[in-house]
């Protein structure tokens, strides 16, 4: 045998050798080893000024076993004292997630989170350890206990019957769709995914009834919590100084955070400006209609946030080509945007939302 010939069968064998080795993670073929971790959470160690109505999230490294992200494995305490919630797994994000069943307590409380080494990913491996963190509560500013929206919370859109929209919108969050199937979801030029979808008008995620396990579950959670967020909302009750303010024509004045009621159609013929400061809420409930007209704005100053700005609406929502609309629409019926709207916001109804060349950016 020549030496040529022995040289390149030293290396075939060589190179069979290191292709049959087993490495770390799984890599060549062998069985998963690597134990999954913990890459972020919402909110972060040691934040503060913390919404009381916030999801509380990990996400992780690696796909998860669903079966194991369950409330026993996932808890939230104040003190001694734990915190009711229900617990979901996104298998597309790799994410889980504990939403209170109460709005939490402000005036700078702490909890803790705790993620326990019963997680395990899909191949069994566990959390080498608990991951524990905390996090502090924002005082509780100006105007009613915010409303409560859960896994709702997790979606720019969220509606049961359709979503369409004239392309292109541009979507910063995720769609959601329930009891609706994926068909219903019209114009954003959808790319199957495992569990989901992916279109180039949304960053973020889309999800409908019919796709694959555990989004059906999670969607019942999240329309569920929509529902009950509506029903909050209505149920609260407004001082009689402030119902019925300027005859449902609301366009023009200044609202300071509070609770404000219409047994009327609701219109915003010109610029409507929300005061007030960082923890400060707003809830409109409006029986009829809510109408904001063509190139009208909804305008935040000093610090409000729209996050922290709830409309809960008994009739169609009309918002008018190029308006701007601010805060979290909770309707019983249709959301209907104008050619050019945009919002600062959330688009949550109980029958179908319908876009054209919108812009939607979840606060």
């Amino acid at each position: 045998m020549s030496l040529k010939m022995l040289s390149l069968l030293v290396a075939i064998a060589s190179i069979s050798f290191v292709a049959g080795c087993s490495l770390p993670g799984g890599g060549g073929g062998g069985a998963d080893t690597t134990p999954p971790a913990v890459l972020s959470t919402s909110p972060v160690n040691s934040a503060t000024l913390v919404a009381l109505n916030d999801v509380i999230t990990a996400t992780f490294s690696e796909d998860m076993d669903a079966a194991t992200i369950v409330a026993a494995n996932f808890t939230v305490t104040e003190g001694v004292n734990p915190v009711a919630g229900a617990v979901t797994y996104d298998a597309p994000t790799k994410t889980a997630m504990f939403a209170p069943t109460y709005v939490l307590v402000g005036s700078s409380t702490v909890y803790t989170v705790t993620v326990t080494t019963g997680v395990k990913d899909t191949a069994g491996n566990a959390l080498l350890a608990d991951k524990v963190w905390s996090f502090t509560t924002i005082a509780i500013g100006v105007g009613p206990d915010p409303v409560l929206l859960g896994f709702a919370g997790n979606y720019a859109i969220l509606a049961k019957t359709a979503i369409s929209t004239v392309p292109a919108s541009a979507i910063t969050g995720n769609l959601g769709l329930s009891p609706a199937a994926t068909s219903f979801i019209t114009g954003f030029s959808l790319t199957l995914v495992p569990g989901a979808a992916i279109s180039p008008q949304v960053t973020g995620i889309v999800y409908a009834a019919d796709m694959a396990a555990p989004t059906p579950a999670n969607l019942i959670a999240a329309v569920l919590a929509m529902e009950a967020a509506y029903t909050d909302a209505a149920g609260r009750v407004a001082v009689p100084g402030d119902t019925n303010l300027y005859a449902g024509d609301i366009g023009g004045h200044t609202f300071l955070g509070g609770l404000y009621k219409w047994t009327t159609p609701v219109t915003v013929g010109t610029t409507l400006t929300l005061s007030g400061a960082a923890n400060d809420i707003w809830i409109f409930q409006v029986d009829g209609t809510l109408t904001v007209s063509n190139a009208v704005n909804i305008e935040l100053v000093g610090g409000a946030q729209a996050k922290n700005v709830f409309w809960q609406v008994a009739g169609a929502v009309t918002l008018g080509t190029t308006s701007h609309f601010t805060g979290v629409i909770l309707g019983q019926t249709a959301i209907t945007m104008g050619t050019g709207a945009s919002m600062n916001g959330m688009a949550l109804a109980q029958t179908a939302v319908s876009l054209d060349q919108n812009t939607i950016v979840k606060p």
